[in-house]
């Protein structure tokens, strides 16, 4: 269970209107939220000192927007850079999810234009759910979960499963795409997806829950089949478990190979058009 969320505000709504759909889970009705506006360094004092009145008044509308108890959100205000200070906090607070905006942008623009979302992705080892900013946020109905049979993968699924075993409606949208780098290949078995190996526990388990399942299989490409998969099954919610590979020594530095390579989880959060929640799994 989540039992602290960090929601880093920027004025726009889309991660308040998140949380407020995550708050049809049972669970999260319980959880205390840190809601953080940071305000990047200014030029002179006057504009530090409007910019941190602007930010005043976003984590008040944030905070009044949030469908909890206030005694259950603090709003904090901080000055530095925004990137350095999420991670801080919420290590500082112990989040258990953190809820960040997205610009969407690919990895050579991330680095160009400094993405806030795309560097905490790759200094934090908590779990992060990106809203970009042309997502329309629904109600959580269909939640997909792309299955791989990693541990990230399972760790990815349980926290699924204990989102869809209380929310009236849900439905898993069980997913497993056989990878083919190539682009050479790519069809659709979903027809035998309930015979898919690696597909099977996850099927199981659902069954056991109780929950509502749905099966997808195919091959091809997993960043862009997964993209086209949710769009095609209109999911609400995209899940997807990214371990974190890099070493403790390696945090303070910005993982340009990864920035710029193949990730699967940076693919999804460029291109996905839903909501995309990646669970993390820290490895030796």
């Amino acid at each position: 269970m989540i039992k602290k969320i960090l929601v880093a505000v920027a004025g726009r709504g889309l991660c308040e209107e998140m949380l407020n759909m995550l708050l049809d889970i049972p669970s999260f009705q319980q959880a205390a939220v840190t809601v953080l506006h940071v305000v990047p360094p200014q030029v002179s004092s006057d504009t530090m000192s409007e910019k941190l009145e602007e930010g005043g008044k976003i984590l008040a509308e944030a905070v009044k927007s949030i469908h909890l108890d206030s005694k259950q959100i603090t709003p904090q205000l901080k000055q530095g850079d925004p990137k350095d200070i999420v991670c801080q906090v919420a290590d500082q607070e112990d989040a258990g999810l953190i809820i960040m905006g997205s610009r969407g942008l690919g990895r050579i623009q991330s680095i160009l234009e400094n993405s806030v979302s795309q560097y905490v992705f790759q200094l934090t080892s908590r779990p992060m759910l990106l809203v970009k900013d042309d997502t329309y946020v629904k109600k959580l109905r269909k939640i997909m979960v792309a299955v791989d049979g990693s541990d990230s993968s399972k760790q990815c699924l349980q926290l699924a499963i204990s989102f869809a075993k209380d929310l009236p409606g849900a439905q898993l949208v069980l997913v497993h795409i056989n990878k083919d780098l190539s682009g050479k290949s790519s069809e659709d078995f979903s027809m035998n997806a309930e015979k898919d190996p690696i597909l099977a526990p996850a099927i199981e388990e659902a069954k056991r829950m109780g929950i509502s399942y749905r099966c997808v299989s195919g091959i091809g490409k997993p960043g862009p089949e997964l993209c086209r998969v949710a769009e095609e099954v209109n999911a609400d919610l995209l899940m997807l478990g990214s371990p974190d590979r890099r070493p403790n020594v390696a945090k303070s530095f910005i993982d340009l190979d990864r920035l710029l390579g193949s990730s699967l989880s940076d693919y999804v959060r460029v291109y996905a058009g839903c909501p995309v929640l990646l669970t993390r799994t820290t490895s030796a």
